[in-house]
């Protein structure tokens, strides 16, 4: 399957600052031309507001708005969720390992606002399970804990956050100098981050008051976290990390969660050179995976019966990635919570890289 093309009456106008930007009841618009380009289609239709004057095409509502090798978006889709390295990628479709990044980047914007717009809304009735998966940045000096919020019942995953960790655990003697020496050049993470980040997780993802019930392994931080969300109510269930994991234990929907990103991802593998350099990137791309998971993917590949947002509720039939990306979103049609919009405009920082690029982009969001 592939995308669909982009629509040749614009449902909008694009600009941010134009009354019609979120509403088109009685805006007017006018054909402005074409122009021609490499990829297909060929001939693409302009248009301009009669209201701002803004020029733009049909290719702006398109999600490969403003990308030179179009034709890639899917194909990376499928590879980013397939065990897939950017170079591997790279290598398969003949760009340049920069190239694929961009194109992963662009899924990982899109695949969040997607999230956000479909997300479950009003009271969350499943109980919920709680985990943190631990990975790393740049060097295992730099381990990460991608905080996941998923449902008992239904597996639908309700977003993420991310903390950094500093390194501990069996060190040799060489690996504590080490671990000392880029300390005093770089700092040290914050030892409350992950408490920080779990509760902005649950803010995240049940910004109204309710009553849910959340289970979790004995981590001493998360009790913590849940305290500083006073608008909830929790009835906080623990489990043992030793437990077995099977389906029986209460935490099996987050304990799959976390085999299938170990199996999908190639930068969470627990040996590999994929690893990620930044945070950032691999919450782009733990984006795309948790839109595929939720989405697109069986909930059992023998009896192909429902996806996780069918049971969920939110749509009766699996959707596929084309369907997903078929149409461009905009950013500023979501309001986005303060720690999911920095994943938006690239702005999670790494230590190492105190200069790394954010999403800057002016039309291209």
């Amino acid at each position: 399957m592939t995308i669909a093309p982009a629509p040749q009456v614009p449902p909008h106008c694009p600009n941010p600052l134009c009354k019609f930007h979120d509403d088109n009841a009685g805006w007017r618009w006018v054909r402005d031309g074409f122009f021609d380009r490499l990829a297909t289609p060929h001939r693409i239709q302009r248009f301009r507001c009669r209201h701002c004057r803004r020029r733009f095409s049909s290719q702006t509502f398109h999600v490969t708005y403003w990308l030179h090798r179009p034709a890639l978006l899917l194909p990376v889709f499928h590879g980013l969720i397939a065990c897939s390295g950017l170079r591997q990628l790279a290598r398969i479709f003949r760009a340049s390992p920069q190239t694929i990044l961009l194109h992963a980047n662009r899924l990982g914007r899109h695949c969040l606002l997607f999230h956000e717009r479909t997300r479950p809304r009003g009271l969350i009735t499943e109980p919920l399970a709680l985990d943190s998966f631990i990975s790393f940045e740049y060097s295992q000096f730099y381990p990460t804990a991608y905080h996941l919020l998923v449902g008992a019942d239904s597996h639908f995953s309700y977003g993420f956050t991310v903390s950094e960790l500093r390194r501990s655990g069996r060190m040799t003697a060489a690996q504590k100098r080490t671990r000392a020496r880029l300390e005093a050049k770089y700092g040290r993470p914050s030892p409350r981050a992950v408490e920080h980040d779990v509760a902005e997780l649950l803010r995240n993802a049940l910004p109204e008051p309710q009553v849910i019930v959340l289970r979790t392994d004995e981590h001493t931080d998360y009790p913590r976290a849940i305290r500083r969300c006073d608008h909830l109510r929790v009835t906080h269930q623990t489990v043992s990390s030793r437990a077995a994991r099977t389906t029986r234990n209460p935490l099996f929907a987050i304990n799959l969660l976390d085999l299938l990103i170990r199996h999908s991802g190639a930068n969470h593998k627990r040996e590999t050179i994929a690893y990620s350099k930044r945070r950032q990137m691999a919450a782009y791309r733990l984006w795309v995976f948790l839109v595929w998971r939720n989405w697109c993917k069986w909930f059992s590949e023998i009896t192909r019966e429902s996806t996780p947002a069918m049971r969920a509720g939110l749509t009766d039939r699996r959707l596929e990635p084309a369907e997903i990306l078929r149409r461009r979103l905009f950013v500023t049609h979501a309001a986005l919570p303060p720690n999911w919009e920095q994943h938006y405009w690239g702005r999670v920082p790494t230590r190492l890289i105190p200069n790394a690029r954010s999403h800057q982009a002016l039309y291209a969001v």
